[in-house]
C-alpha cells in the first residue's frame, strides 16, 4: 500500500471516529531509536527478557539485569520523542483521542505532550523498593550503579529494548547493586516484567475508556503480550472498530477493520501539526 493511500485511508478512519482508544507498543518508539522485540512474523528476534520470578530469586540474574541496564539506560534517556509520538499528542490536543494507553516504559508519549496517557507496564526512569514500596530517581540509581562499578561502566554494548543491552561474555559476580536507601531491599525498575500482573487500576481504567470511545487505533504492537491484547478482544466484543498500523502481523489480524503495513511515523505524521 502506497504512502498516501496510507494517509488517506488513516484519514477517513480517523475522521469518521471521533474519540479513540488508541494503544501503542514498540514500533512507536523505533524511530526514536529504541529496539523492539518481534520480527515481522511476530516471533522473538532475540532472548526474550528477563523474568520477573528470576529476578526476585536469583541474585546472580539481578546482578546481570542490573549490569545491562547500566549501560542500556543511556540510549533510553537520551530518547526523544519522533512523529508518531507528536502526532499522537497533537490528535490528543484536538481532543480526537479518549485514552491512550501505552505499553512502552519509555516516557516518549509525555515528552511529546499527551496527557492522558496509562503507563501500562510503567516507567523505566523510575524504580521502587520492593519491601517498603518507596519509588526513586532511576538517574539517581544510575549515578550510584556507575560510581560502584566504574569497570561495567567503560563497557560498551549492543542496546537492546526497554533499556536492556547485550553484554557477551561478562561475569556479573562481582557487580555491585546497592539496596534501598530506605529499608535496605531489593530494587526493581518501576516496570512490569513478562511473568509478573499488571497493576488491576490500570487495566481497570483501560477497560472503562472503552466505552466512552468510538474506535481502536493500534499503533506499533503486534499484540503478542496479553496486557494490551485484551483492549483489542474488548474492543472487538463491543462492536466498535479496530485499525492497526505495524509492520508485521498482529495476534488480532483477524479482528482488524483497517491493516496498514508501515512505520508508525511514516503512517501517522501527516497529524503532526
Amino acid at each position: 500500500m502506497g504512502s498516501m493511500t496510507v494517509q488517506v485511508t488513516l484519514i477517513d478512519f480517523i475522521d469518521r471516529h471521533p474519540r479513540l482508544f488508541v494503544l501503542t507498543g514498540a514500533g512507536c518508539s523505533t524511530d526514536s531509536g529504541i529496539p523492539d522485540y518481534r520480527d515481522a512474523e511476530g516471533e522473538w528476534k532475540r532472548r526474550p527478557p528477563i523474568m520477573f520470578q528470576d529476578f526476585v530469586a536469583n541474585e546472580r540474574a539481578r546482578k546481570r539485569y542490573w549490569a545491562r541496564s547500566l549501560a542500556g539506560f543511556r540510549r533510553m534517556r537520551s530518547a526523544r520523542p519522533n512523529e508518531a509520538h507528536d502526532s499522537l499528542a497533537s490528535l490528543e490536543r484536538r481532543g480526537r483521542i479518549a485514552q491512550l494507553v501505552t505499553q512502552n516504559v519509555d516516557g516518549l508519549h509525555q515528552a511529546a505532550g499527551s496527557q492522558n496517557v496509562i503507563d501500562l507496564h510503567g516507567r523505566i526512569d523510575a524504580v521502587r523498593c520492593m519491601r517498603c514500596h518507596r519509588r526513586s530517581s532511576r538517574e539517581r540509581l544510575q549515578v550510584d550503579l556507575e560510581r560502584r562499578n566504574p569497570e561495567f561502566a567503560a563497557l560498551d554494548a549492543v542496546e537492546a529494548p526497554d533499556g536492556d543491552a547485550d553484554l557477551e561474555h561478562v561475569a556479573f559476580e562481582t557487580f555491585d547493586v546497592p539496596g534501598c536507601d530506605t529499608c535496605g531491599g531489593l530494587l526493581k525498575p518501576d516496570v512490569v516484567f513478562f511473568g509478573e500482573n499488571v497493576p488491576a487500576q490500570r487495566v481497570h481504567r483501560g477497560m472503562a475508556a472503552i466505552e466512552c470511545s468510538d474506535a481502536m487505533l493500534v499503533v506499533g504492537s503486534s499484540l503478542m503480550v496479553y496486557s494490551g491484547y485484551r483492549f483489542v478482544t474488548a474492543m472487538a466484543d463491543a462492536g466498535k472498530p479496530i485499525a492497526a498500523i505495524n509492520l508485521g502481523r498482529t495476534r488480532a489480524d483477524d479482528l482488524l477493520t483497517l491493516k496498514i503495513t508501515d512505520r508508525c511515523a511514516s503512517a501517522l505524521h501527516v497529524f503532526a501539526v
